[in-house]
C-alpha cells in the first residue's frame, strides 16, 4: 500500500514538475508560488475544521455545533445587546425569563460534564437579570476559560469571527474565580500593550487580575462570542485563596520583564504553569500533544 501511496506522489510531483503553463520564466515561477500558497492555505484551514469539529464537542456534538452557530450569528458589536430573540432560540430551555436561581441551576448541570460554554447571549442575560457574573448565576470554582481571538468591531467581525472559531483551532486561556460572595474575578495574560494604559513594553509578557465584566481583557463580546470553560476546583479553601494567589503570581511575572513569544512563553504558559504550581493541573496534562494544539505554548517552560 504504502508503494503505491509513493508511486502516486511521485507521478503527481512529475506532473506539476512538468506542467506546462501560458506564463514563462518568473511570472511561471510566481503562479507556482502562488498556487502552492493557496494549497498550503487550505490543507491548513481544512485540517483545523476537522479538528475544531471533532474533539471538545461534549456528549452531544450536534447540539453543540447548533449552539455555537446560533451564539455567532446574533453576536453583537459594540454596547448593543444581543436580542430576546437570540437568547430564546439559543438557550430556550431556560424560559424567556429566568432568574438568577434559574441561571445557576443550569450551570450546576453543565458544569458536571467538566467543559460547558458562556456565550455572549448568555452574559447579557446574566447582567440584565443580576447586573454581574457572581456565585448567584454560576457555581463557586476556580475555572479555566478559552476562546478565539479576533476583532469587535465591525465589519471585519462578522467574518472573522466564523474563521476565528472555526478555521483556527488553537485557543487564548485565563482563569475565572467564583467566589462564594462578590463578584468573579479573571486573570488575564498577554502582551503589555494589549492591556489599556500606557506602557513603556508593549511585546513584554504581562498580565492583569480584574473584576469579570465588559472592561475585562477576557469577556464574552462579538468577536470572541463563545467561550469555554471547564471547572479546575471546587474546593472552597482553594477557592478562597485563589484570588490573593493570582495576584502573587502576576507580581512574579511583571518582575521577570520577559519578552512575550508567539509559541512560548506565551499567556498560555503563563496559565498552565500557575494551574501547575498549584496542583491543579498535572505536568503530563500541560504538556499533552492535543492541549498543545488547543491552547499552544501551555506545556512550554515556565518563564
Amino acid at each position: 500500500m504504502f508503494g503505491r501511496v509513493r508511486d502516486v506522489a511521485e507521478r503527481f510531483v512529475a506532473r506539476v514538475r512538468h506542467a506546462r503553463h501560458p506564463l514563462s520564466d518568473w511570472r511561471k515561477w510566481a503562479v507556482v508560488t502562488a498556487q502552492g500558497l493557496t494549497g498550503f492555505v487550505v490543507l491548513f484551514a481544512s485540517v483545523n475544521l476537522i479538528l475544531s469539529l471533532s474533539t471538545f464537542r461534549g456528549e452531544d456534538p450536534a447540539a453543540r455545533t447548533a449552539h455555537e452557530l446560533g451564539v455567532l450569528w446574533f453576536s453583537t458589536t459594540g454596547e448593543q445587546p444581543t436580542s430576546d430573540e437570540a437568547f430564546r432560540i439559543v438557550h430556550g430551555g431556560l424560559g424567556e425569563s429566568p432568574s438568577a436561581a434559574d441561571i445557576r441551576a443550569h450551570f450546576e448541570v453543565a458544569s458536571k460534564g467538566g467543559t460547558f460554554l458562556l456565550d455572549q447571549v448568555m452574559i447579557d442575560r446574566i447582567q440584565a437579570v443580576n447586573g454581574q457574573v457572581d456565585s448567584r448565576v454560576m457555581p463557586p470554582g476556580v475555572y479555566i476559560g478559552t476562546h478565539a481571538l479576533g476583532p469587535d468591531e465591525a465589519p471585519l467581525v462578522w467574518v472573522t469571527k466564523w474563521l476565528a472559531h472555526y478555521l483556527l483551532f488553537p485557543r487564548h486561556a485565563y482563569i475565572l474565580v467564583l467566589p462564594d460572595e462578590g463578584e468573579a474575578l479573571v486573570f488575564s495574560a498577554s502582551q503589555d500593550g494589549k492591556f489599556p494604559g500606557d506602557t513603556d513594553a508593549a511585546g513584554r509578557l504581562s498580565a492583569r487580575l480584574t473584576p469579570y465584566d465588559d472592561d475585562a481583557y477576557d469577556f464574552p463580546s462579538s468577536g470572541e462570542a463563545l467561550h469555554e470553560i471547564t471547572i479546575v476546583s471546587r474546593d472552597p479553601d482553594v477557592v478562597a485563596g485563589a484570588p490573593a494567589a493570582l495576584e502573587a503570581a502576576r507580581l512574579r511575572l511583571e518582575a521577570l520583564d520577559a519578552p512575550y513569544g508567539l509559541l512560548a512563553p506565551n499567556s498560555n504558559t503563563v496559565v498552565g504553569c500557575i494551574l501547575q504550581d498549584a496542583g491543579l493541573m498535572s505536568a503530563e496534562v500541560r504538556r499533552s500533544t492535543l492541549l498543545a494544539l488547543r491552547a499552544p505554548g501551555m506545556g512550554a517552560a515556565c518563564p
